[in-house]
């Protein structure tokens, strides 16, 4: 039987704050197969970035029980399961773009040339071959989100975690950001957790699309795409996205409506 790459059954998590617990996660069940490109949406407050840090091992549930690939949370990030994109690129202005995707090969022990094969084929991979002289303020920030998430490939883990990482960008870049995403996705077949506000972004990615409601994050509604892989931004157009985007924001009305 093959094991789920991430199992969530009946998750919940309650911050202690000095004005009292915040119910952040409640009764979250998932589970997301090998290859899957599930992108999580809802409004503000509802969960969706802290269910993807309870994946990362990041925040700890209060109840419940989480796997990645079949061990706990927390012994998958020892293992190194997974890369983690966050919302702003990160970068280190003082270092190169290489040098930025070399941190986390060298805090692993990589020896000189493995880490500068593995440079050179993620920046390859997010077409910025030829800018890893160059420093994060001499790039635009779509290219520095590109040099985020090579970062997060350079050591080729199986599990791709992106907390929102186009949300800044203009619409132009964030088209060509999301094509070179689903390319990528296509070439490495890895599995992948977005969170967004987008239902334009999350129809076009994903493979399945998970609606939560606002707090306490509950997930309403798991809507399965039925739009084929490869997918031309011109598919936005068809009949077919616009009655899966339609979903999706029902989805949302209705997950608002349990308040």
């Amino acid at each position: 039987m093959t094991v789920p790459v991430i199992e969530a059954r009946n998750i919940d998590l309650t911050f202690q704050t000095a004005d009292g617990p915040v119910h952040a996660l409640k009764g979250v069940d998932l589970t997301i197969d090998r290859g899957d490109f599930v992108s999580f949406i809802g409004p503000s407050g509802c969960g969706k970035t802290t269910f993807l840090r309870t994946i990362a091992a990041l925040e700890v549930p209060t109840g419940g029980s989480l796997t990645v690939n079949g061990m706990t949370a927390d012994a998958a990030r020892r293992a190194r399961a997974y890369g983690y994109v966050f919302q702003a690129p990160g970068l280190y202005p003082w270092r190169t773009i290489s040098r930025n995707i070399s941190l986390p090969l060298e805090i692993m022990g990589f020896s000189r040339s493995d880490r500068r094969d593995r440079i050179d084929q993620v920046l390859d991979l997010v077409d910025l071959a030829g800018f890893g002289g160059k420093y994060p303020w001499q790039l635009s920030g779509g290219m520095q989100q590109r040099a985020s998430i090579a970062r997060a490939l350079a050591f080729d883990a199986d599990i791709l975690l992106m907390d929102e990482p186009f949300g800044a960008l203009d619409e132009i870049v964030r088209d060509k950001l999301n094509e070179a995403l689903l390319e990528l996705w296509r070439k490495t077949g890895k599995t992948i957790g977005f969170v967004t506000h987008s239902i334009p972004e999350a129809v076009y990615l994903s493979t399945r699309i998970v609606v939560m409601s606002p707090r306490p994050g509950r997930i309403t509604k798991i809507i399965d795409s039925p739009l084929p892989r490869e997918r031309p931004l011109e598919i936005r157009d068809t009949p077919e996205f616009i009655a899966l985007a339609h979903e999706v924001r029902e989805g949302l009305r209705e997950g608002h409506g349990h308040d």
